[in-house]
């Protein structure tokens, strides 16, 4: 199998590391099945989208819609990699799942408006299935409503025409959707069980996220929420995209052209 790249801007190892061992787990990958490229460490390598499966995008630090000269260097560098590398994925439909920071990466790509109208405080909140997302690979099995952990302080505010809104919440309107066939954005996170986000509240309990007194209630309260339907989305990209053929043979979207 062609292993799957794993995009990660995370600096503090414990979460990068966490992050990529929960997506090996949801994912059911190896080691060997994934490429991490940490792009807070150093500049985008060179890429031949030939050489993988497909593309994911793990969350992040950073916040896309704050004022451009309030960027780190290294965030702005790292945005105009992942826009120049998105130019190619959306010109291939090249398969493209990005959890919260990858849903304002490719959401801003394609002309979202994204700012901070529809945050949303960290835990776990209800998502709502939409009737395109129930005929979606991605989402096909999934139950009407499922739970899934969010925490983010800007979201999108409306999409493009052409993207297609494959689930929602009462707090923030867009929480999935799909560009073309192939790439896919989600706002809550589908790598995160309750273990996961527990370990994110302790690193980022300073970040501005939260209240740092409020770090050992968050984590409790984490607990009390089941996940595994939004981890299994983790799965359902890895095994619709999993290949060792040419990416010009992918598979479509039902009812897609």
């Amino acid at each position: 199998m062609k292993p799957f790249l794993l995009i990660a801007t995370r600096a503090e190892d414990k979460a990068a590391d966490d992050e990529f061992d929960q997506i090996l787990r949801f994912g059911r990958l190896t080691a060997s099945d994934v490429r991490r490229v940490r792009l807070e460490q150093a500049p985008m390598p060179a890429l031949d989208l030939d050489d993988y499966s497909g593309i994911i995008v793990g969350g992040s630090p950073f916040t896309g819609s704050e004022p451009e000269e309030t960027k780190s260097p290294t965030q702005v560098r790292v945005e105009a990699e992942i826009a120049t590398l998105l130019d190619e994925v959306v010109d291939r439909d090249f398969p493209f799942l990005g959890a919260c920071y990858g849903v304002g990466t490719l959401g801003r790509h394609q002309g979202a408006v994204i700012d901070f109208t529809y945050g949303e405080p960290v835990g776990g909140t209800t998502i709502h299935v939409t009737d395109a997302g129930r005929d979606d690979p991605l989402l096909a099995d999934m139950p009407e409503r499922f739970s899934a952990f969010v925490g983010h302080k800007e979201a999108v505010r409306s999409l493009p025409d052409h993207a297609v809104l494959l689930a929602e919440s009462a707090a923030c309107p867009v929480q999935m959707f799909r560009i073309r066939e192939n790439l896919y954005g989600t706002q809550f996170h589908p790598e995160l069980d309750a273990e996961g986000i527990a370990t994110r509240i302790r690193i980022y309990r300073n970040a501005g996220y939260f209240e740092p007194e409020e770090a050992d209630t968050l984590v409790e309260a984490a607990y009390q929420w089941d996940v595994s339907d939004a981890n299994r989305i983790i799965a359902n990209f890895t095994a619709r995209y999993a290949r060792s053929e040419s990416p010009s043979s992918l598979r479509r979207a039902p009812g897609s052209e």
